[in-house]
């Protein structure tokens, strides 16, 4: 086991100073599996006062908690927490007193595995609750008394879901029980930390559907997200058949929110809007999640018909994307083609074959052919200069001579705009 040089220092300047100190957490658990991990916290015997005290550059990320963030020389912020015991809980806070031992503090982490310690001194592994042995055997158990475990905090049900997925684990029998039997008790949990749990869920697990399977047999779901509480098997094998974002730029960013969209696919757009800001998603993630709901559902039973049997127009085909939006036409058949290979398994390979060439079409279309009025090369003022007057009417002919153009985006020059639109306001008078 190789901590990073940089918190090996923050380690050993603690030890120096007279405080014990251990690597705790998912890093020594992440580097007994051989998983990277560069987020190394370090519990101390120091107070907060003494951590501020003895580095020179100190965030108060959770002072009243014990925890300060200290910043090593490349500007990287590593926690490091006092010695703790909780003395009061209520499913969703907790009140702490310092001055414990460090068996003690380890006595109050949620699951064994993460309840291992590595040495910065001595490098030896302090491991009272056995958690190497859990990970030998793919087990998520909690510590202690796993009913307590989760009365402390209910949020450690949805974390116990997501190791178990992320890491390929079995819950143990003791363990699942009490987040049964934790689930009623969900609604204690502010949305935010539910939301960030789906959040982490969508970004650290490659099948993150095995995770909300786990959601919806705890009854987890129909406590903090009612209308995915029976999410079908098949939404479910959707979402594990998307990508999840490898780091945090734009397009990997777009793999959450993919998945995010394939996990309320089935809800109907408005009680999915209603249930993202519920959860306290960005408003950004709402309208985008909801506006592509609506795509799928006004045209996916169209499209899924289409794939696999007649060819369809290059007309249909425009009229997809304008409805669909340029924007998100890349999203929403990566979601269309993951749907399709879930709800037809191995014996769907040409159906999936005909979305994927769907796909590039669209794409070439949307990159390429008008779709919306402001890509017609005339404008409002053109018609009103041709003698067409402001007002319904004006909006009226820019949108027929789109669905004109549609047909055929040669017709996108202005003598042939103006043209038409003659022609239009010729029949509305006569």
């Amino acid at each position: 086991m190789q901590p990073p040089a940089t918190v090996l220092e923050i380690a050993q300047l603690l030890l120096r100073a007279g405080h014990e100190s251990w690597f705790v957490g998912g890093a020594v658990r992440d580097a007994l599996l051989g998983h990277a991990n560069l987020d190394w916290d370090i519990a101390t015997a120091a107070t907060p006062q003494q951590v501020q005290k003895l580095f020179r550059r100190t965030v108060p990320v959770g002072i009243d908690f014990g925890t300060v963030g200290v910043l090593d020389k490349d500007g990287v912020m590593h926690e490091v927490t006092t010695f703790r015991r909780d003395v009061q809980t209520d499913g969703r806070h907790a009140v702490v007193e310092f001055g414990a031992s460090f068996e003690e503090d380890l006595a109050r982490r949620d699951f064994t595995i993460n309840a291992i310690a590595y040495s910065p001194n001595s490098r030896e592994i302090f491991d009272p609750f056995h958690g190497r042995k859990d990970l030998a055997d793919r087990l998520v158990r909690a510590v202690g008394v796993a009913a307590d475990r989760m009365r402390e905090d209910r949020l450690r049900a949805l974390r116990a879901m997501r190791f178990a997925a992320r890491f390929g684990f079995a819950i143990e029998s003791e363990t699942w029980a009490a987040i049964t039997e934790s689930a009623p008790h969900l609604g204690r949990l502010s949305m935010e930390r539910v939301q960030q749990e789906i959040e982490k869920t969508m970004q650290q697990v490659e099948r993150p559907g095995d995770a909300f399977r786990l959601w919806r047999n705890s009854g987890a779901f129909a406590v903090v997200a009612p209308p995915l509480a029976e999410i079908s098997d098949v939404a479910l094998a959707t979402l594990d058949l998307l990508p999840r974002a490898r780091d945090a730029s734009a397009e990997q960013t777009q793999h959450t929110v993919n998945r995010l969209t394939a996990l309320v696919l089935d809800v109907e757009p408005a009680a999915a809007r209603d249930l993202l800001r519920g959860l306290r998603f960005s408003n950004e993630r709402v309208h985008w999640v909801g506006d592509l709901l609506e795509r799928w559902h006004a045209l996916a039973a169209e499209i899924r018909e289409s794939v696999g049997g007649e060819s369809w127009s290059d007309g249909a085909m425009r009229r997809w994307v304008a409805a669909i939006g340029r924007t998100r036409v890349d999203a929403f058949f990566t979601v269309l083609d993951a749907r399709f290979a879930a709800e037809d398994g191995d014996s769907g390979p040409i159906r999936r074959g005909g979305v994927r060439a769907l796909r590039d079409r669209a794409g070439l279309i949307a990159l390429r052919d008008p779709l919306e009025t402001g890509d017609l090369s005339i404008d409002g003022g053109d018609l009103m200069k041709a003698g067409i007057k402001a007002g319904p009417q004006l909006g009226s002919t820019l949108r027929a001579l789109l669905e004109w153009v549609l047909d055929d985006p040669a017709r996108n020059t202005n003598d042939q705009l103006l043209a038409r639109a003659s022609e239009l306001a010729g029949a509305q008078h006569s």
